[in-house]
């Protein structure tokens, strides 16, 4: 009778094996929703680019959508002009979720603070794009996070100081990388540009 019983109790899977199974099947499943599932994008629409020469002025805190969705060419930003161009000077490109300087210029992260608490930027720091077969900046780096689960990009909310190839300054912060018109690698920024060439960039 013992031995029938021990027999009997070797059989059932062990407590560890079943909860393991368990878990891995939920995170199939989870998987699976987050692949399925649409996205609901941010309300944001691509702007109409304006060119406008700006001047001596200290621009925004102003906010632009771009389309930089193309896998074999850059969207340029020149914020001398206040606007997304596609000829002439320009200071910052976006290609996905790359973002690099014009040459000359540099990139500084000035880490996770609050967007108005930078109202002067460093001196020194900036830092050029690395040359290669894929440009980056590492300045910028990996700026957002990646969930395995819902597969989508989220910003890590850090501000950058901008140091334009003319010696200007500006402050940025890149917030989504969707928006409603495009959907993916539609990229939304908010910035402060400073004209005049100090590193003020708050009234």
């Amino acid at each position: 009778m013992n031995a029938g019983r021990g027999g009997a109790g070797a059989a059932r899977p062990p407590i560890l094996v079943l909860v393991t199974g368990g878990a891995f099947l939920l995170l199939v499943a989870s998987l699976l929703i987050g692949s399925l599932a649409r996205p609901e994008f941010p309300p944001y629409a691509v702007t109409v680019p304006a060119p406008v020469t700006v001047g001596e002025s200290l621009v925004g805190p102003a906010t632009y959508t771009v389309d930089a969705s193309a896998t074999d060419r850059w969207r340029y930003f020149d914020f001398a002009r206040n606007a997304a161009v596609d000829s002439g000077s320009w200071d910052i490109a976006f290609r996905r979720f790359h973002l690099i300087t014009a040459p000359g210029g540099g990139i500084l992260d000035l880490g996770a603070v609050p967007f108005d608490s930078v109202t002067e930027l460093p001196a020194g720091g900036y830092v050029a794009n690395s040359p290669g077969p894929d440009t980056t900046n590492p300045g910028v780096g990996k700026w957002y996070s990646y969930s395995t689960l819902s597969h989508l990009l989220t910003s890590r909310g850090h501000v950058y100081g901008v140091r334009t190839p003319r010696g200007s300054y500006a402050k940025l912060e890149l917030l989504t990388y969707y928006c409603k018109d495009v959907g993916t690698a539609c990229v939304t920024f908010r910035y402060a540009y400073q004209g005049k060439g100090t590193r003020r960039v708050a009234p």
